[in-house]
């Protein structure tokens, strides 16, 4: 019986890792499957921050995820990463994917934008999937305690307004430059990103 998992956390929690992690295994087992990704930080290809990859078909906006399935069968898996910006309707093709092809898939994403409000993607998942895994790997605010919040850091400030989808990475990579500014993001407790401190 195939299932949908949907696994969830903050950055840093290592989506990724564990999708690359479980391609590779199903792979090398002489599984058949496919690699997706969207908006990933290094363009179209799932990356890790522990430096592995590998390259990935692209999850574009109008893309129809069950029809790229169907045509590619026979398949045995799927490894979605970034699924919290797929589409809520491409994530009901994933569960059809699941409950017409017989294929198994591994959804990762976020659990929540700057905003501390859930992806249009990660609401959807959550509710169809047959499983929901939140990732073990605890991602730690500057003051030691759990990081519950991926904090948009805009010229060093921390914001709660703006568009959803801007793509970055966590303090230790370098900014992004989007229309002059510096954007980058932050993983803080609660506590620290209500009140927008990021330490020293």
């Amino acid at each position: 019986m195939a299932v949908l998992r949907f696994s969830f956390g903050t950055m840093g929690s290592g989506k990724s890792t564990l999708a690359l992690q479980i391609h590779h295994n199903l792979a090398v087992r002489g599984l058949r499957g496919l690699l997706l990704t969207k908006l990933d930080r290094d363009g179209v290809q799932v990356t890790s921050r522990l430096g592995v990859s590998a390259p990935a078909v692209e999850v574009s906006t109008d893309l129809d995820v069950y029809g790229l399935a169907a045509a590619r069968l026979p398949l045995d898996f799927l490894v979605c990463d970034e699924v919290q910006f797929y589409t809520a309707e491409q994530c009901d093709q994933l569960a059809r994917i699941v409950d017409e092809l017989g294929i198994d898939v591994f959804a990762f994403g976020l659990i929540t934008d700057f905003r501390g409000l859930l992806f249009e993607g990660t609401r959807r998942m959550l509710e169809v999937a047959d499983e929901r895994v939140e990732m073990q790997v605890e991602a730690r605010c500057w003051c030691g305690s759990r990081a519950t919040h991926n904090a948009r850091v805009v010229n060093g400030v921390v914001v709660y307004e703006g568009e959803t989808v801007v793509v970055g990475d966590t303090a230790d990579a370098p900014s992004e430059r989007l229309f002059g500014d510096s954007v980058r993001y932050e993983l803080l407790c609660r506590r620290h990103y209500v009140r927008g401190e990021m330490g020293e």
